[in-house]
């Protein structure tokens, strides 16, 4: 813990936020005095009750629970040395790390989320590999939205006006957020978040980030504190930054696109391919046990009810698990690419998952396709979309879908799957009371 220390003093910070995501992806934890904060390292000061991993996103709790205590016993953090940043947008120096959870014997919270991507990654390592991720990132700048049953507005650029087209790919289009996406490149800079390009993409007023490839507990970390990064430079600018999968009515849907691949930890070749350049047996068996597990999977890439409906034909998002190459179209894209670069784009994930659960899913079903030695269908070639929808339509669905996949509920953990089915259906519940604007227009006098 010396180098958290010396990192702290060295940059006269003041104090410390020490964070967890919880299910949903939400910064959890506690704001420490830099004092506490060094004087607490390598103790079990630093508590929390159980339970904040079994937090709705509404911020509600399920009624029982398998899991968690009803007591809500006390869990210690411990920061990761590794994640320790500055918190760019204050003006004080203030540190942002991330921590694990650990029961007060010294085991793990094994239902967290970040334990969970962990538990995956170590299934790779057995076999002697090392996965790679790199994840793309969409969002929405938007007016401030103070009443939540109005519909959001795209908000005024530089121009002094409000974008009314999809300008995709658009340099003036991007051009008109100028000055919040300097201020997100500034503070990812000031953070040490390695992200690579920007565009403007089909949306009115929405923007793609793309990260660098690299370890996926490296890459998770960054995504999750890079959306803390997009709202505070937004606010700045007295917009709203959002990463709903679906926050307008007649624009496409926000996705958080993940690329991977495998490499081998002894001599760092990417198995993906094989000793011609040609796509190896084992990249066939992960995209197959991607076809055959990611509708499972779907509730920790789509979390939420608003995800499902990003999911829809024409949408720039896909409806289906097939696979093509350089085919936008599929949910499973594999680029053209060098044999080093070898690699499967998962389409499926929205923006608004929880970047430890997305990349710990897509990664368990490509582990469980090369133990299960999967073979793909055939690669698409055309539009995918001329075929059925074969993904659940709905977060009732998904969950069902979910519940019932032993392979997938083992890899990631007896625990995590309870802890997390509990939570998601206690948000659906929730979900369920809410009567919505649809229904009061088209039946209050119809039916």
């Amino acid at each position: 813990m010396s180098k958290l220390k010396n990192w702290v003093n060295e940059r006269a910070i003041d104090e410390v936020e020490c964070l967890v995501p919880d299910m949903s992806g939400i910064a959890r934890g506690k704001i420490v005095p830099c004092g506490k904060f060094v004087k607490g390292l390598g103790s079990i000061g630093l508590r929390l009750p159980e339970s904040v991993f079994s937090q709705t996103v509404t911020g509600d709790y399920p009624m029982e629970s398998d899991v968690v205590s009803e007591t809500s016993p006390d869990i210690y953090l411990e920061p990761d040395p590794e994640t320790i940043r500055l918190v760019p947008w204050y003006k004080e120096p203030v540190a942002q790390v991330i921590c694990d959870g650990f029961y007060l014997d010294g085991t793990p919270v094994d239902f967290s989320p970040r334990f969970v991507l962990k538990r995956v990654i170590e299934q790779f390592k057995e076999l002697g590999f090392k996965a790679v991720v790199a994840p793309e990132l969409e969002f929405y700048l938007i007016k401030k939205n103070l009443d939540p049953d109005m519909p959001l507005e795209t908000p005024i650029g530089v121009s002094g006006r409000q974008e009314s087209g999809r300008q995709a790919y658009g340099i003036e289009a991007a051009n008109e957020f100028d000055p919040i996406v300097e201020d997100i490149y500034d503070f990812c800079e000031a953070a040490n978040i390695d992200i690579d390009t920007m565009a403007h993409e089909a949306g009115a007023a929405q923007l793609e980030i793309n990260f660098n490839h690299g370890d996926p507990l490296e890459l998770a970390d960054q995504v999750f504190l890079f959306k803390r990064i997009v709202r505070q430079a937004a606010l700045k600018h007295d917009m709203y930054a959002t990463f709903m999968a679906k926050p307008h009515q007649n624009e496409p849907g926000s996705s958080m696109h993940i690329h991977q691949s495998l490499v081998e930890i002894e001599t760092g070749r990417n198995v993906f391919a094989n000793k011609r350049g040609k796509d190896s047996a084992l990249f066939l068996n992960y995209i197959g046990g991607l076809q055959r597990y990611i509708g499972a999977a779907m509730p920790l890439v789509a979390p939420n009810v608003n995800s499902y409906r990003r999911i829809a034909r024409y949408s720039d998002a896909p409806i289906n698990v097939h696979w093509g190459v350089d085919n936008r179209t599929c949910g499973l894209r594999v680029p053209i690419s060098d044999p080093i670069a070898r690699r499967v784009e998962n389409r499926l994930a929205g923006s608004d998952a929880n970047p430890y659960l997305a990349m710990a899913a897509t990664l368990a079903c490509g582990y469980l396709g090369m133990k299960e030695k999967c073979k793909p269908g055939k690669p698409v070639e055309g539009d995918a979309y001329r075929f059925a929808f074969g993904l659940p339509r709905h977060q009732g669905d998904a969950l069902s879908k979910f519940n019932y996949s032993k392979p997938l509920k083992d890899l990631l953990g007896e625990r995590f799957s309870k802890a997390f089915m509990e939570v998601k259906n206690t948000e659906y519940d929730l979900y369920q009371r809410v009567i919505s604007s649809w229904e009061r227009e088209n039946l209050l006098l119809n039916v």
